[in-house]
């Protein structure tokens, strides 16, 4: 009679089938925890995506007391060093994907502003940007800087022009990106800032995705819950944005760098998005003419990209930034 046995598998079959099924249980756990994580803990994923950012930057996160704020920074890279600062009711997140093209040639510094990020505030202080630039002097003596390129986008720019002037013994070179600070042809945005209309304080998907339109020239691609969680912690900061932006609605703020220009001496880099609906182009025309004792004048114009240079054309704007650091 034929054997009715079961038919033992070689080795290396039930070896191969283990690992399968092993692998399989695997990736459907990671698709239930992802997939939960998505609809119920959506920040989890979002800080994930954060730190693997960070780390394909190479870029490591720090934190130091310095004057009155505990200030949460990246720190990374080798070479001359760049500090970059980002825009009001921003964060150094906006830095990453220009900081991934710029930390094989340069060491970064990209901080959290005061009262903005991970960095602390207190609400009965001043955030004007002058208080801002006292406040970078505190921190760059805490981590002992020498002189570097300063690098800031709108509000950051703003700072950064200020602090220039204040304290060009640090700053060998200054870029100012979509600048906050200077003179420009009055605007929408211009005119609803002045009578006290805050586009960048929303409460839903449909309030980020206006103030979206006003700052990129094409929609950014994130997902719905993403958007939900920048929506979350718009809301939290509702009162200091309200603050602040109250703050920078006087001529001393918004014309805080114009009135400096004729004392900054050291090289000066204007990088300007052309279809800026928030700091109009016209600005790189009052930045230049503005600057008689500048040793030199760069300025660079990119096509496709609205008031975030740094996030749209993070490749151009971190080529331009290299070529100017290169070039002094």
């Amino acid at each position: 009679m034929p054997s009715t046995a079961p038919t033992t598998r070689p080795l290396w079959q039930r070896m191969l089938f283990r690992r399968l099924k092993f692998l399989a249980i695997v990736a459907a756990t990671l698709a239930v925890l992802l997939g939960g994580s998505y609809l119920f803990a959506p920040q989890w994923l979002f800080r994930a995506n954060i730190a693997r950012e960070a780390m394909a930057a190479h870029l490591e996160k720090h934190s130091v007391q310095a004057g009155d704020t505990h200030w949460s920074y990246y720190e990374g890279g080798t070479g001359p060093t760049i500090v970059l600062l980002h825009g009001f009711a921003d964060s150094k997140e906006v830095w990453l994907q220009v900081a991934k093209e710029l930390t094989p040639h340069f060491h970064l510094v990209i901080p959290d502003l005061p009262g903005w990020g991970e960095s602390s505030r207190d609400m009965a202080a001043s955030y004007t940007i002058d208080a801002q630039a006292a406040r970078l002097q505190d921190f760059v003596q805490a981590l002992g800087l020498g002189r570097f390129l300063l690098a800031g986008h709108s509000l950051g720019g703003a700072i950064a022009g200020v602090y220039a002037a204040e304290h060009p013994e640090h700053v060998g070179e200054l870029a100012l990106l979509d600048s906050f600070g200077l003179k420009f042809k009055e605007n929408a945005f211009a005119r609803e800032s002045l009578a006290g209309k805050d586009p960048f304080v929303f409460s839903d998907r449909a309030g980020f995705w206006r103030a979206s339109r006003l700052v990129f020239d094409s929609k950014p691609d994130l997902p719905g819950r993403f958007v939900d969680v920048l929506v979350a912690r718009n809301v939290k900061d509702h009162a200091f944005i309200a603050k602040v932006f109250d703050e920078l609605r006087t001529p001393a703020q918004y014309l805080a760098v114009q009135n400096r220009l004729d004392r900054l001496t050291m090289p000066v880099l204007g990088l300007w998005c052309k279809d800026d609906q928030v700091i109009d182009i016209s600005a790189l025309d009052s930045l230049r003419n503005g600057l008689v004792h500048a040793s030199a004048i760069s300025t660079s114009t990119l096509i496709g990209c609205g008031h975030m240079p740094e996030l749209e054309k993070p490749e151009e704007t971190a080529q331009i930034l290299t070529a100017f650091a290169l070039s002094h």
